[in-house]
């Protein structure tokens, strides 16, 4: 019989809730900043790869717009969504839903929308065609912006759904910057028939998840401190909302102290719906198969959890009935497979 290890780097997997800009690897933020003479903490891969460790929200905010930074042309966004799903290949991900936040790019650099978009979609068919690995893109809004400029974010997405992009997303720091901010671009999309899919309840308390679904969050992005509001737990087990949790982001934010101390165990104990996914990969020194495999050190985790954990992300993902039954019946069939392994 095969190890547990074994078996979950080899199982088919979904991702729901990862970045693209913060899937970048050092070497690649390297050979970016070379490219446009950047100046950063550190000169080789080594070095920025110790940059990269986690310190606080100010040092992760401050790494990630300066890979924004760098993504000055529509190559230097090819380029990134090409590694991102090549590494997703490599772990089995067989589809990713990724969040995208082409506003950073358009504000610091003047890269059009629709230049970013292109260059995600030459990515997104090549990996289709070459590695068998698929992706849809969820637009977001960064919540530290102007409502007005939410508006701008909500016609990119009304103008390009379908064209790869499913949902419109909203990220950022929680307090002080509700969906309602932005209300008049969520009722447009929703207007549109387009979901919505809004982080909520990772550095913000249960307000901020009530907030998202009352304002029409199909999922929601963290969710984690929903436990401590038994009438909200109550209203995600009833509704069966999605939580995308994403374990090492939130220890590593300080969310919970530790994986020993994470809600996790008690969000699935008390029956709500739940995702694993990574985040920000590299920031965080994970991936998606290492978040399942330290959900089995820390919580003892077996196939069979990891397994179901796997389908509600299949189950959860915003796809075409008929692409989802599909995918459910490969996930299904493989894990048979595993098991008699």
């Amino acid at each position: 019989m095969k190890s547990l290890e074994t078996s979950i780097r080899r199982m088919p997997k979904v991702e729901l809730h990862v970045h693209l800009e913060g899937s970048v690897q050092p070497a690649t933020l390297l050979k970016l900043a070379q490219k446009y003479q950047v100046a950063l903490p550190a000169q080789d891969a080594s070095g920025l790869r110790d940059w990269y460790s986690f310190r606080d929200f100010d040092h992760f905010i401050e790494i990630y717009m300066t890979v924004a930074g760098c993504l000055r042309s529509g190559d230097d966004i090819e380029l990134i969504a090409r590694e991102f799903l090549a590494g997703q290949a490599e772990q089995n991900i067989l589809y990713s839903e990724v969040t995208f936040t082409p506003h950073n790019q358009f504000k610091l650099n003047g890269l059009g929308f629709r230049e970013q978009l292109d260059a995600v979609n030459r990515a997104r068919r090549w990996a289709e065609s070459a590695l068998g690995v698929r992706m849809g893109i969820i637009i977001d809004i960064p919540r530290q912006v102007p409502s007005a400029e939410g508006d701008t974010i909500a016609d990119w997405v009304i103008g390009s759904y379908g064209d790869g992009v499913i949902a419109l997303g909203l990220a950022g720091v929680e307090a002080g910057n509700p969906p309602e901010k932005f209300q008049s671009a969520i009722d447009r999309v929703r207007r549109a028939g387009i979901p919505c899919v809004f982080h909520a309840g990772e550095t913000d308390g249960p307000d901020s998840i009530w907030r998202a679904i009352e304002a029409g969050s199909r999922r929601i992005g963290h969710g984690v401190r929903a436990v401590e509001d038994a009438r909200l737990m109550a209203a995600l087990r009833e509704r069966q909302i999605p939580l995308e949790v994403c374990p090492s982001s939130n220890v590593c934010l300080k969310v919970f102290p530790s994986w020993e101390q994470h809600s996790l165990p008690r969000l699935i104990a008390e029956g709500l719906n739940i995702t694993i996914n990574s985040d920000d990969p590299p920031m965080f020194n994970t991936s998606l198969t290492e978040e399942y495999l330290r959900g089995c050190r820390f919580f003892g985790w077996d196939l069979e959890m990891v397994a179901g954990l796997v389908m509600n992300a299949v189950n959860a993902a915003l796809l075409p009935d008929a692409d989802r039954e599909a995918l459910r019946a490969k996930f299904a069939a493989e894990f048979v497979r595993l098991r008699a392994e």
